[in-house]
């Protein structure tokens, strides 16, 4: 006997096709979180570090937020 096939209906393919939507979005959204994660890491290890070079350093306060600042650059007129 011949098998026979089933046609998908639109419907089901909508169906279907949401599914995988919803499936990609939440790996998207664990992925995402992941990276801003691993990003606020990256942050609080930088912040560490500068302050540990602001500590070590023979510039005075004023000038140190005269550089951060960039008070005295050449694009200030």
């Amino acid at each position: 006997m011949a098998r026979t096939r089933r046609t998908i209906s639109i419907d089901e393919k909508i169906e279907a096709q949401k599914k995988a939507v919803i499936k990609a979005k939440e790996r998207y959204d664990s992925e995402l979180a992941e990276l801003e994660a691993l990003m606020e890491k990256r942050d609080e290890q930088r912040s560490k570090e500068i302050i540990k070079a602001l500590g070590k350093s023979k510039h005075s306060y004023s000038e140190l937020m005269d550089f951060l600042e960039d008070r005295n650059g050449p694009d200030d007129d």
